[in-house]
């Protein structure tokens, strides 16, 4: 089996490399317009070969992944526009109402990944167009589930994904920012203050998974009455801590939608 990409990127690379590290039978193609891209791509993903152009990407392949940038597809699906083969998308905001309209034999899938899959820890939907049957589904799943998480989702959730995954690890690192300031604002050290954070968020992730807690236990576990969390908890629940999130998400979310429909109209 063979696994081609059309632009060669950073998540191109992380899907490429956790595919290719996963199972060592896969074969790893790609092209981009950027010399240098593709050959930092060829270069760090094991066994793969550069393609002259994205016609031979699709060509050769078994399953392409899409992954150039939004504003720079229209050529793109233009090159490709006879190919009946799999194709999956990780363009942000492009429906899969447009990629069929211009690939009309193709089978689409569209996924929303992360960032953290540049370390394995991906946070991913994915949906199906129409002429995309079990089978394809069930291979992108297992393909993608090499890179972290992924879920299918009807596509229409795909924005909120966007909201809560896809743009969530600059909220995240936002809060850990605040923390990390508000831990050297106490006296710690630079770079003790940035290793404390990071394990306590990393750790917390990993506690409510493994031990399968609900936030609100594990909350109830630190908070012993009369005690440091309680006094701490008073003033953030207190807070519009909340509604921040909630509309951070909504706005995302919302941004998603209107990259979506302005898509559709070009």
């Amino acid at each position: 089996m063979r696994v081609g990409f059309i632009g060669t990127g950073n998540m191109a690379c992380a899907l490429a490399a956790a595919i290719a590290g996963a199972d060592s039978s896969v074969g790893i193609c790609g092209f981009d317009v950027g010399p240098e891209q593709l050959a930092r791509f060829t270069s760090q993903i094991p066994g793969a070969v550069p393609a002259s152009d994205n016609v031979e990407v699709v060509n050769s392949s078994d399953l392409t992944v899409l992954a150039v940038k939004p504003q720079g597809v229209r050529p793109v699906l233009e090159e490709i526009a006879d190919t009946e083969a799999l194709i999956v998308s990780i363009l942000a905001g492009i429906r899969i109402a447009v990629l069929e309209a211009h690939l009309t034999r193709a089978r689409i899938v569209r996924v929303m990944p992360n960032t953290p899959a540049l370390v394995g820890e991906m946070a991913a939907a994915y949906a199906g167009g129409s002429r995309a049957d079990a089978d394809d589904l069930e291979l992108v799943g297992t393909l993608l589930s090499h890179a972290g998480l992924a879920i299918r989702l009807p596509e229409e959730l795909l924005d909120a994904v966007t909201g809560v995954s896809g743009s969530g690890p600059a909220f995240v690192a936002r809060l850990i920012d605040a923390f990390t300031s508000a831990a050297v604002a106490a006296g710690i050290p630079d770079a003790e203050a940035v290793r404390l954070v990071l394990a306590t968020f990393s750790g917390t992730a990993r506690l409510l998974a493994e031990k399968q807690l609900t936030p609100q236990e594990l909350i109830s576990m630190v908070s012993s009455p009369g005690g440091t969390t309680v006094a701490g908890r008073a003033v953030l629940e207190s807070s519009n801590l909340e509604r921040v999130i909630r509309q951070t998400v909504w706005t995302t979310t919302a941004r998603s939608r209107e990259l979506g429909d302005e898509g559709a109209r070009k």
